[in-house]
């Protein structure tokens, strides 16, 4: 019952994603693309590398914006660390000497070199650009409810979000979801709570997640190669879950659709090697916004107005008179394939257990029918289309290419894109 009055304020006084309507994705007057990396550590937690050289590698890789999300801190404050007692090391500094000189401050205590970690206000002072490149606080609230792990990153912070636990996997997340906002409220900063890799320590399931009010994001694909994009034979992929959430959420819950990022979950920036380490470049989010703003990226964000990306490059999303509508950018010698996933109203409900072991069983997503999340139109090329009905409940599309990932967090990877989902108006 602790809860129940932040969650009229969630209900009634927050904006939630919008979630019917026509719009047109495309890049027109007064509104652009912008890519951007929503889940990056540093050395200020686990990260091996120091902020401003993180900034950089995305900056100067085309991307428009990066969110900083260590674990349960800002980067505020004066930090220092012992060089040769990081996860960085003698090289790592030798590398941030050569790109910055003498802007690195370094220090000897006690016979030990250590070197100031710089805060998030002189990063952006030194590397953002106005209109081209844009860097945001953010944290990944770090909780967990036994031995299961339960992040939520947060974007666009000016003050830590700590965690607040709870008695339950399900109650941890809205324990932290109401708190974010309960904030937001508070200060009028447009933050984005988002949760991390369901599958990381196998600690979320579809039927924990759907339930959640306010928790209208999540990780559909994360570059770490220890979340377990892909599920296995008991434990359900994340984009099954996603389906199953969606399905539950619109015809049972009444709760808005549950949209899906991609994102790098950065940790390791120093060696390239498919498969190893939390690398930089895996995954992202493309945003059609007015502006590069952390208000404006929000807006757009909680629209539903982007698109998630391991590699594919859209040209356009429509939504227009209940025709969903993609267009892809092509790359030469690539070769695509958009299908249209959704589920039918009359889908059937039944459900069974992942495990005839009962006490398993209670950890597992559930095993749900083929039409929850069924390919409704598949078609090889760039551009496809799917008339939606008032017989689907909703519709989204997701763009395989034929080109492997280049830098896979697991084997087997191709580029892809996913587009959010749609449904006609009520």
């Amino acid at each position: 019952m602790r809860c129940l009055p932040l969650l009229f304020a969630l209900i009634f006084a927050v904006p939630v994603a919008a979630d019917d309507g026509d719009f047109v994705l495309a890049k027109r007057e007064g509104h652009q693309w912008f890519r951007g990396n929503m889940h990056t550590h540093s050395l200020w937690s686990d990260g091996d590398d120091y902020p401003e050289m993180i900034a950089r590698w995305y900056r100067d890789r085309g991307y428009q914006f990066l969110v900083f999300t260590d674990h349960n801190v800002l980067h505020t404050g004066e930090r220092w660390i012992d060089v040769n007692r990081n996860r960085a090391g003698q090289p790592a500094l030798d590398k941030l000497r050569a790109a910055f000189g003498d802007w690195t401050q370094t220090r000897e205590v006690d016979g030990r070199q250590e070197v100031r970690l710089k805060t998030f206000d002189e990063v952006f002072e030194r590397l953002a650009t106005p209109g081209e490149f844009l860097l945001i606080q953010g944290e990944e609230i770090t909780d967990r409810f036994k031995n299961a792990p339960i992040h939520l990153c947060a974007t666009n912070l000016s003050e830590l979000l700590p965690p607040m636990h709870g008695e339950s996997v399900q109650d941890v997340m809205q324990q932290n979801i109401n708190a974010a906002v309960a904030r937001r409220e508070r200060t009028g900063q447009k933050t984005l709570v988002h949760l991390n890799h369901p599958n990381f320590g196998w600690a979320v399931t579809a039927e924990q997640l759907m339930h959640v009010v306010g928790e209208n994001f999540f990780e559909v694909y994360n570059g770490h190669p220890s979340v377990r994009n892909l599920g296995d034979a008991t434990h359900a992929s994340t984009e099954r879950m996603w389906d199953i959430i969606n399905t539950w959420r619109l015809a049972k819950l009444d709760l808005p659709f549950l949209y899906g990022l991609a994102t790098d979950d950065g940790h390791n920036y120093h060696r390239q090697q498919s498969g190893k380490g939390s690398q930089p470049g895996r995954g992202w989010v493309v945003v059609l916004a007015e502006k590069l703003d952390p208000d404006s990226l929000v807006d757009a964000l909680e629209a539903g107005h982007f698109y998630s990306s391991s590699g594919v490059e859209l040209q356009s999303v429509r939504f227009e008179s209940g025709r969903l509508s993609v267009m892809v950018k092509p790359a030469e010698g690539v070769d695509y394939t958009i299908q249209f996933i959704g589920t039918k109203k009359d889908f059937d409900d039944t459900t069974t257990p992942a495990s005839d072991d009962e006490a398993k069983a209670t950890g597992l997503t559930r095993v749900y029918s083929q039409q929850v999340g069924q390919i409704l139109s598949e078609v090889k090329g760039t551009s496809a289309s799917y008339q939606v009905t008032k017989d689907d409940l909703y519709v989204r599309a997701v763009v395989t290419s034929s080109r492997p990932h280049p830098n896979p967090a697991e084997a087997g990877e191709w580029e892809r894109a996913w587009i959010q989902p749609v449904r006609l108006a009520r």
